[in-house]
């Protein structure tokens, strides 16, 4: 009996024992245990290449051989920026500049087509009721000198009042001999025939009309044998030692031209030899369909090189001085058609979009009027140029904006070749696309789009972006038209 209580004392003993292990194990266990990580919440998954399409689920992506990436919430931030790892950076290519002050030295080109200078020209009418017996200039366009005879008119009318001159003269009273003096200066007659009146005792009705000025026949509205009426008009004479130009240029160069600024002009009829002028006056109106301003320019023309009708390739003599601006690269603008923006980004890898006002641009660079600061850092590249910054713009907020209109473009450009479907022009810079100069095809909705213009004339044309035709033109006209 003794024995049977031993060996079951001593079961107890090791079952309690075996129980506080145990539980004591569990205790430590539980207190050593690590935990367990939350998952990261995903938005969405996306195509890189194709950022603007969402998926629910991962996969294939439908467009391109390669897995869907995510989306995921860490990744948004309150203020509508992103964080892109650096090793998304460097696939993407992104490149950045900082936000300076900077001179922008104004450019100013344009081109002008000669035209004659209004206020040199002349009319020479005739003295009275007559006839034209003779014509010394038959041609419009013939170059005159000062002087030069042009036609000879014959005047039977002015025989009555120079007699009648002459026979009050013979009566010797002075104050009547100087009454009948004026009634033939009234009668628009020359002092040159006056005194041959005087000179000869007869009557003389027949007067030689000479040219003022040096210069052409504008207009020739006479002919031999014709008949004309006191102060009809003869001739027209335009002197070309004074010339005008007309030019276009765009409303942000509107401070760079003022009214006396210098200006430079050549032509390929002269290479090498410089035309200066003066900017005459700023016109008041604009042009309608390029929305271009146009200031006249006068000319010297001494040796008459320049014609009218002649191009000329105008630029200032000296440029400005202008204060420094806030300025970014002009790649670091992103238009979204209602507003312009650029992306902000810190050392984090944290990137913001930021509402901007610009102004003037110029040799690839803009001013920021609002918006930035000196010493942003704005994103300005990535190796995918394009589709890397909208793969940016597409992990934003999504804003819901109204539908805007197709954006158009103006340029200047010399007509190269002209088919039914499209037109070669050789352009300008286009510095709303970051064009450079080129030759290149432009769509025409109709033939009847390229009528008014022939190959080799310089244009101004306005032009939209199609995703499917490319740039298809929506106004062409010649430069001369444009400037009338």
């Amino acid at each position: 009996m003794k024995t049977m209580t031993k060996y079951s004392l001593l079961a107890l003993t090791i079952a309690a024992a075996l129980g506080i292990g145990y539980y004591a194990g569990k205790q430590s266990h539980s207190t050593t245990a690590q935990p367990v990580q939350s998952e990261r919440k995903v938005l969405y998954w996306y195509d890189p290449m194709t950022p603007g399409q969402r998926f629910d689920k991962p996969g294939k992506s439908p467009f391109m051989d390669m897995d869907l990436v995510p989306r995921y919430a860490d990744e948004a931030t309150e203020d509508g920026g992103v964080t892109v790892s650096s090793r998304q950076q460097q696939n993407l290519g992104i490149k950045t500049a900082v936000v300076e002050k900077k001179i922008l030295n104004y450019q100013f080109d344009a081109f002008a087509t000669v035209s004659t200078d209004e206020r040199s020209v002349q009319i020479i009418p005739a003295s009275a009721n007559g006839l034209v017996e003779r014509l010394f200039v038959n041609a419009p366009q013939q170059f005159v000198k000062a002087g030069e005879p042009l036609a000879q008119l014959w005047i039977p009318e002015w025989t009555a009042a120079q007699q009648e001159y002459l026979a009050v003269r013979r009566l010797g009273d002075s104050a009547l001999s100087s009454a009948a003096r004026e009634r033939l200066q009234l009668q628009f007659m020359p002092a040159e025939i006056i005194r041959q009146v005087e000179q000869t005792g007869k009557p003389q009705t027949r007067v030689t009309v000479r040219a003022k000025q040096a210069g052409y026949i504008n207009k020739l509205d006479t002919r031999e044998g014709a008949q004309v009426t006191a102060t009809a008009p003869l001739f027209e004479i335009a002197s070309l030692e004074s010339v005008w130009i007309v030019i276009d240029y765009p409303q942000s160069q509107a401070q760079v031209l003022q009214v006396g600024s210098e200006i430079q002009a050549s032509n390929d009829s002269w290479p090498g030899e410089v035309f200066h002028g003066r900017v005459s006056e700023l016109l008041p109106n604009m042009e309608a369909t390029t929305r271009t301003l146009k200031a006249r320019i006068v000319l010297e023309n001494r040796q008459m090189k320049l014609k009218p009708g002649m191009y000329l390739n105008v630029k200032l003599a000296s440029q400005p001085t202008l204060p420094a601006v806030l300025a970014i690269p002009e790649e670091a603008l992103i238009e979204t058609g209602s507003a312009s923006r650029v992306l902000v980004t810190q050392d984090d890898g944290h990137f913001n979009p930021v509402n901007v006002v610009v102004g003037a641009a110029q040799n690839g660079w803009v001013e920021i009027k609002q918006g930035l600061k000196e010493g942003d850092k704005v994103v300005t590249s990535g190796q995918f140029l394009i589709d890397s910054e909208a793969s940016l713009r597409s992990a934003l907020p999504q804003e819901k904006t109204a539908a805007t209109p197709t954006p158009e473009y103006q340029g200047e450009a010399v007509v190269k070749e002209i088919s039914d479907e499209a037109i070669t022009l050789s352009h300008q810079p286009i510095s709303a696309l970051k064009w450079g100069a080129m030759t290149m095809d432009f769509v025409l909705k109709s033939p009847a789009d390229a009528k008014s213009v022939k190959v080799g004339e310089h244009v101004m044309f306005s032009f939209t972006m199609d995703d499917e035709q490319g740039a298809v033109i929506t106004h062409l006209m010649p430069m001369a038209g444009a400037m009338k």
